[in-house]
């Protein structure tokens, strides 16, 4: 298996470094090159990126979006340009009530900031390829998807809350609404999630 032959040498002996065969030696170079390049942990980086920065661009469109009509209610149940100021005083129930799209843009960043601490947290010098692009799809899932459900959100939002101040009624169709744009984003955390069980489980190239 390994070549231990003796050398002599000016009365000197020593031994030589392990002989691999020409096939091992084929194999760790495949290892080392093909499946475990250097630049695997480039695509897990970039995962961990596209997690959070999707997710954040989604709730920041989603929060502006859906909070514009809230500083835009005023008295009489009527759309005015008066401010979050008279609104307070003269409407002062509309605040927390419509506040909601606001908060269910925000907690879209969540999903992202959840799945970018995971995949950090599997980075690691000398990884697999395979591991890289895994990571790269569960940021791009929860990425995308949180976009997706900000933009939703964003939109219902903008014109619930405006339909809402002048009928009443249209506040709980506002809200299934909402729902259902936001569980967009929570399924692209589940995939996520998912895809970064199955990275965790690939064994590292050194």
């Amino acid at each position: 298996m390994y070549n231990l032959q003796v050398c002599f040498l000016r009365d000197k002996t020593f031994t030589p470094l392990p002989f691999f065969p020409p096939p091992i030696l084929t194999f760790a170079i495949i290892m080392a090159t093909d499946l475990c390049p250097v630049y695997a942990p480039f695509f897990g980086v970039m995962g961990c990126t596209a997690a959070i920065v999707f997710t954040c661009f989604g709730a920041a469109y989603g929060t502006a979006k859906s909070g514009n009509p809230v500083f835009l209610l005023a008295g009489n149940n009527t759309i005015t340009g008066v401010g979050i100021s008279a609104m307070g005083i003269l409407r002062p129930d509309l605040v927390v009530k419509n506040i909601i799209p606001v908060i269910m843009a925000g907690i879209i960043a969540i999903y992202g900031l959840v799945v970018s601490v995971l995949v950090s947290d599997g980075l690691k010098q000398g990884q697999a390829l395979y591991a890289g692009f895994i990571q790269l799809g569960a940021g791009l899932s929860v990425g995308l998807s949180g976009l997706a459900a900000g933009f939703a959100i964003g939109i219902v939002g903008d014109a619930g809350v405006r339909a809402s101040a002048q009928q009443p009624r249209l506040f709980v169709g506002m809200i299934l609404i909402l729902i259902f744009a936001e569980v967009l984003g929570l399924y692209g955390l589940i995939v996520a999630l998912l895809l970064n069980t199955k990275a965790t489980d690939v064994l590292s190239c050194g």
